[in-house]
């Protein structure tokens, strides 16, 4: 959950979510490191009166700051590359979930069981209890099983949305016509917000989204629990 004058990302809720961190804070000391050598050289080319020959016309540097770009670029995108692959890669999910947006709500169909789904409204201001978020409570939260991998298969009604869970390192576009799938695996319980992350109308920034992770046990609990009340 993000807080006021945050200025970081979101605690990691998933696997794929704390590569991501680490990569960013690799590629983050890079930019760092160039930036400072740039600013380093732009103030010493104003505040100095002197010229170095060797500069003005040297092989040897113009080899330098060509090699030394590329071998940063590899630096950066061999880590990429090996996260892309896990992001991408769906091995066995234990629960599938389809996610279908709507204006301006979600619907969730639990694909495993025959009938469960519901659809997920945002908690109007004024019906929020104390201790709930405003703008980003739902009258029903998407509960899945932690530490199990989780398939969402998302597609839109009517216009382009989409899905989108920063602490779970999730964001998939739901087209009309169209079924994404994205994949993740909750590695501790809790209660993780997100919104549609695409511009769909008049009330877009009211269809938020509340992934809820618990035990297996308190999971089967509350699917047998909807299965009655369906």
């Amino acid at each position: 959950m993000a807080h006021p004058t945050q200025l970081g990302f979101q605690d990691a809720a998933s696997p794929v979510m704390e590569e991501l961190l680490h990569f960013h804070d690799h590629a983050l000391v890079i930019v760092f490191l160039i930036s400072t050598l740039v600013l380093y050289i732009i103030i010493a080319m104003v505040s100095t009166k002197l010229t170095n020959k060797y500069i003005l016309d040297s092989q040897e540097i113009e080899i330098v700051w060509t090699i030394l770009p590329a071998v940063i670029l590899v630096l950066i995108a061999l880590p990429s590359l090996r996260i892309l692959y896990p992001m991408d890669e769906i091995n066995d999910p234990h629960l599938t979930i389809k996610a279908m947006g709507h204006q301006w709500y979600w619907s969730y169909e639990y694909t495993d069981y025959e009938d469960l789904g519901f659809d997920s409204y945002m908690i109007p201001t004024q019906d929020l209890t104390p201790g709930q978020f405003r703008l980003l409570e739902t009258d029903h939260r998407m509960v899945v099983p932690m530490e199990s991998p989780v398939r969402v298969l998302v597609s839109a009604e009517d216009v382009l949305h989409s899905w989108a869970v920063p602490s779970l390192g999730v964001k998939m576009d739901a087209v009309p016509g169209r079924l994404n799938q994205a994949a993740f695996i909750a590695s501790r319980p809790g209660v993780f917000y997100g919104q549609c992350s695409e511009i769909c109308g008049a009330n877009h920034s009211f269809m938020p989204i509340v992934v809820e992770a618990v035990p297996l046990e308190h999971f089967e609990s509350w699917s047998s629990l909807m299965l009655e009340d369906a």
